[in-house]
This record gives C-alpha cells, structure tokens and sequence, in this order.
C-alpha cells in the first residue's frame, strides 16, 4: 500500500514526494484510514515507528478543504500585537488540532514534521512550549492556528489567562501518554481534555496500553479503536546490545572514555540519570578532547534549540542527555547509545536504545553497569525477552563478578529494599565520587557488602534529577 493509495490529498501527496517518503510504516498503513473516517484511536507502537505522520497526515487531509479561503481572518488581523498596548483586542486561539507532548523536544519535532507534511497547504501549526517567552507565544497564538502542539504545563497556563479557546477542536492527540503520565501530567490532561468538546476525536499513543494508561484511554475516548503494530518490548534487531561490567565511578569513567574514542562512532548519545551529571560527563569529555554537548531541562529552550541544531549538523559528536530532555530526538546519525546510567523503569532502556539504529541502519547500544545493579539489568532482560550479552574490554576488566541472582520470597523482599537504596541517592554524592571515587569492598558477597556497594553505583535518580518549570 503505498500513501496514494491510502487517500490523502494531492498536496500532501507531492510533499511526502518531496521528503523522499514512499511508503507508509505499518503503523502508518493501520492508522491513516481510521483516522480518515473519524474513528478514535488507541495506539501502541515503538520509538521510530512514523508515529507523528499517523496522526498529522489524517488531520492535514481534514483540513486542505479546496473551498478554504486564503485571506488572513479577522481574528488574526484583530491579534497583529498582541503584546502591544491595544490588549484588549486580541482574541483567544481557537485551534481545530491539538496535540499534546511530554517534552518540549518532542513537541518541536512534531511541528517541523508538520511543516513538512503541510508546506503545500494554506495550514497554520505552532508549537507552546515551556521556556519560550511569552511575547513570542503570544505572537504565535496571534496567528489563529489551526494545529497546536504544546507541553500540558505551558498550556494551562495560557488557558487559565484565556489566550485558548477549544470550542472548535475537531482533533485532540495524546502522544507519548506513558511517558506524560510517568512525569505526573494526569491532573493537567484531565484539564484539558474537560475543556475540550465532547465531539472531538481522540488519537492517543503510547509505548503501552495496559495499566494506567489503558484506563486513561478508556476514560477520553469513545469506541476507540486499538492498534498494536510493535510493542515497546520489541526486540530491535537491527540494534546490537553490549553490557560492561564497573567496579566503580572512576572505573566507569575510564571505560566510557576509551569506548568514545572508537572510531566506527558517527554520533553517539549518552544517557546519564540526572542534570548535574549530564553536566559533568560532558565537561569531563571536552576536556579529556573529545566533542561533547549536554542536554537536560535546566537549560533554556534556546540553548537547548541550539545544541540539537548542532547535533544534527553533526557538529557535536557526543550528546550527553537525560531522558526527558532526549525525550523525541530523531537524529539518524547516532550510531552508537550509552547507558552510562541504567533507566529507572526498563521501558526505558528500549526507549534509549531505540535513538540508535534510525531508519533501517544498524545501531550498537551499550550499557556500563555497577555489580550492584545486577538486579535492574535482570528486570530489563525480563522486559525485553533478550539476554544482554557481557563483555569485557583488554585493560579495562572489571575486578569481580556481579553476584548471582538467587530467587526471592514474594512480599518484603531484601533485594527490593537494596534497589530502593540505590534509587535515592542525594544530588551532592555524585559530584564528591567524580572527585574521590569510592571503592567497591572486596570482602565477599555479604549483606553489608552489597549495599555498600549499590550505595556507590551510579544508576539511581538523584534528587537533582526534580523537574523544573521548563521541563513543562
């Protein structure tokens, strides 16, 4: 089937044609025609399955009406400044399309892909977004569009201050639900969805549907349709997975300092547990000469623009990132992913992995792991239906083996008290280790041992790791 086929219209046709797209993904092939004809949808499909085009070209089609006229409306002649003196004759936006993000990053990936679809028709989109100020988001509300892409923080602001009018939503898209409803934004989407109309048509995706966010599903949609073209526990074979063993954070240090100088990398991304040590892994990197950049929430928007421009530019060569901030970066160049930090739940881990290996190429992912962190690397195995291969480098080999994993009673298991210890490390301990590095002990496999040690891995959330304002 190819997108002729499937119906959409000429213009966007000759767009696709354009950005070298000829053929729809599976989850393109399933979801176009029902997201045609109006029905509402519940979407499970990988990272970097085309999900955006699911749900963007149905909607550009609604809205490239031949019969649309071309002259600006009144609202948007009436809203030329609205940040100027004459407040009072500026008019709420009134979207047909809206689409919700977790991250600011995906957000502005979602409106330049509907730039690209739409760049033939007379269709206004933009984005709103946490760390752009304010007079610019008012300008862009200004315009009347019919598409907004926004983060659930930012719009709740401007909806509170009536700049937003959801009267003629046509089109409500959910995207990323899991990972909106993993950053605690349920209280902010029911907000928004209450003040959506009642008519509207619902398109939610997500690596999941079971758990909170099936029922979140169940709740904001109406005889939906459910789609499940990959699973997010997919197996991505074309993305090699690796595994090396740490004694500890300078142990660390050195290993994924010889692993960056390989010279197969293209581009690599490494993914770090919190901001501060996004931070310091980068500074580590430029100054042992090799080409970092970090990623994380605390940057401003334009500073954060500014790194993935370059990123994809290719002139940065390691991009050293947090989850969220790497949260919908599609950067075909990436060839290589390092956990330098394991993910706190293991959808992650696929997430990560899935940055790599982009549009049928090969991709190599590779996770440094402490021996306290065993556990964790079982639960993703678990999660993934694969074994991580263990590998060990020539001058760089671990001094113990991680200790076996023995069954556990089901209730108040000690393991899962251990995992929690290792969860909950203070920002301040990172930095102290990154200047003295604590040493595992060497006295066997006892109790205290092992929580000593998982105390010294490096795979928790920190508290520096709190969301800030930008983040939404």
């Amino acid at each position: 089937m190819t997108f002729a086929e499937i119906g959409l219209h000429p213009a966007i046709l000759a767009a696709l044609t354009d950005s070298g797209y000829s053929e729809p993904t599976p989850v393109q092939r399933q979801a176009i025609p029902f997201a045609i004809a109006g029905h509402d949808l519940m979407v499970s499909s990988q990272t970097g399955s085309g999900k955006t085009a699911a749900f963007m070209l149905p909607a550009l089609h609604r809205f490239a009406s031949p019969e649309r006229p071309a002259t600006a409306r009144p609202a948007e002649r009436s809203a030329a400044r609205p940040h100027g003196h004459d407040r009072r004759r500026f008019q709420a936006a009134q979207p047909k399309m809206l689409v919700l993000t977790p991250t600011r990053e995906l957000a502005l990936q979602v409106s330049a892909a509907t730039e690209k679809y739409g760049r033939r028709l007379q269709v206004r989109a933009v984005a709103i977004l946490g760390g752009m100020p304010y007079p610019k988001q008012m300008e862009l509300l200004g315009r009347n569009p019919e598409i907004l892409v926004a983060t659930p923080g930012r719009l709740i602001d401007h909806m509170s201050s009536g700049k937003i009018d959801f009267s003629q939503l046509q089109i409500l898209v959910l995207d990323e639900a899991d990972r909106m409803l993993d950053m605690g934004f349920i209280e902010d989407i029911e907000r928004i969805v209450a003040a959506t109309p009642a008519s509207r048509q619902t398109l939610l995706f997500s690596a999941t549907l079971d758990g909170n966010v099936g029922e979140l599903a169940q709740r904001m949609t109406r005889a939906a349709l459910r789609i499940q073209v990959d699973a997010c526990s997919a197996r991505h074979d074309n993305i090699e997975q690796r595994m090396h063993f740490v004694d500890d954070l300078a142990h660390k240090n050195r290993l994924l300092d010889h692993l960056l100088r390989d010279a197969t990398i293209d581009q690599a991304l490494v993914f770090t547990a919190t901001k501060r040590d996004a931070d310091t892994v980068s500074d580590r990197l430029n100054i042992a000469g090799l080409n970092a950049a970090a990623l994380h929430g605390d940057m401003h928007q334009g500073a954060r623009n500014r790194t993935l421009a370059a990123m994809r530019r290719g002139q940065v060569r390691i991009l050293v990132a947090t989850d969220v901030a790497a949260r919908g970066i599609d950067v075909p160049t990436i060839t290589h992913v390092f956990n330098y930090d394991l993910p706190k739940f293991a959808e992650d881990y696929v997430h990560r992995i899935g940055r790599t290996g982009r549009a049928g190429r090969n991709g190599l992912a590779i996770s440094l792991v402490h021996h306290a962190e065993h556990f964790n690397v079982r639960k993703i195995e678990r999660f993934t239906k694969q074994s991580i291969p263990v590998e060990i480098v020539a001058g760089h080999e671990p001094t113990r083996r991680p200790a076996p994993v023995k069954p556990r009673p089901v209730g108040k298991s000690a393991w899962k008290s251990g995992d929690k210890r290792s969860q909950s490390q203070p920002s301040g301990r990172s930095d102290k280790r990154f200047g003295s590095p604590a040493t595992p002990r060497q006295d066997g496999p006892g109790r205290a041992a092992y929580h000593e040690a998982a105390k010294g891995s490096h795979g928790g959330v920190a508290s520096g790791s709190r969301r800030t304002y930008g983040d939404r």
